[in-house]
């Protein structure tokens, strides 16, 4: 792990040259059974490992599941999660579970506890990184850092220039996790503050232009790293069809190669399935987001054999069974 200074200046000279992932076709399945929740959702062949991400995205606090009167009522809540986790965690033990940011704000319980609850929740889960959203600032840098004081998985952010601030020993630019032998490498691109956060909320954090860092990221993760899978947790949002000045997941797999899957956040997109997009190499990236409140949990597979990816299927799981409880 080169320290967030270097990569900064390196991500600021980089060229492209990578090793791409095939693009390949993506296998869908429907919102599943829990029955067949924990299975995986792909059969990996002799020689290759089977590498599950599980993910979640602007829970916004929902520790409980969906009270009665709402739309979604009584789907999510963190304990289901949990649980669901385990299950899956047991069935293949190659499986990350990360977040694309926005884990704050929405219940009284980030009004009383200021994220407490929330990173302590993560943390019991079992997560291994998030990405920052525009609501984790909501009460300001310092009291951001108190609240990463109750968690214990990464948080990582490769936009968001921290240095100088009170998340700095906190925050990383990328992470590297090793699953039966494969390198996975996790990168995170934030939305710009200004203008959607009052000015004092995130005093001293810069945003650096999404494209420039994620290809520097890209190119480290293949290169030095040697990570055959590259996914990117990103709070920018999902606009497959965008107006004159939104620029989300799509818009950046147009611009940046090499990434094989987004985990994507902010927009609170309900994905019945994940999507893919095209890189201007003609290769695809798979995009995935899963609403908001933690009333679902995406779920990719991935199947690699000597650094590349051989194919990929994607899931959406509802949380709302009692027996997950």
């Amino acid at each position: 792990m080169i320290t967030r200074r270097k990569f900064l200046t390196a991500s600021a000279v980089c060229t492209a040259s990578l090793a791409f992932t095939p693009s390949l076709a993506l296998h869908f399945a429907r919102a599943r059974s829990l029955d067949s929740f924990a299975a995986p959702l792909l059969e990996p062949k002799p020689g290759e490992t089977l590498v599950t991400i599980l993910h979640t995205n602007d829970t916004h606090s929902q520790i409980d599941p969906l009270p009665a009167n709402d739309r979604n009522a009584n789907k999510g809540g963190v304990a289901r999660r949990a649980t669901l986790v385990k299950r899956v965690r047991k069935e293949n033990p190659n499986t990350l579970l990360v977040d694309a940011g926005d884990a704050f704000q929405g219940t009284p319980y980030f009004n009383l506890y200021r994220g407490e609850v929330e990173f302590k929740a993560m943390s019991a889960i079992g997560y291994d990184a998030m990405t920052l959203g525009n609501h984790d600032f909501d009460n300001g840098v310092d009291a951001l850092a108190t609240a990463m004081k109750f968690a214990t998985f990464d948080f990582v952010s490769t936009n968001y220039d921290v240095r100088g601030t009170a998340i700095e020993p906190r925050v990383k630019p990328y992470v590297v996790r090793e699953l039966g032998g494969v390198r996975v490498g996790l990168f995170g691109l934030g939305i710009k503050l200004e203008g959607l956060n009052p000015p004092e909320t995130f005093r001293g954090v810069k945003h650096l232009d999404p494209v420039r860092m994620a290809r520097g990221a890209v190119k480290l993760l293949r290169e030095r790293e040697k990570c055959a899978l590259v996914v990117c947790m990103s709070h920018m949002g999902y606009y497959p069809e965008p107006k004159e000045n939104d620029f989300g997941d799509t818009q950046l797999v147009a611009q940046v190669d090499g990434i094989d899957f987004i985990v994507g956040g902010h927009t609170h997109t309900f994905m019945e399935r994940p999507a893919l997009a095209r890189q201007s190499s003609g290769k695809d990236t798979v995009i995935f987001q899963v609403g908001k409140s933690g009333i679902y949990l995406g779920r990719v597979d991935f199947t690699v054999r000597e650094r590349r990816v051989t194919a990929f299927a994607g899931s959406l799981l509802d949380l709302r069974d009692a027996s997950l409880a």
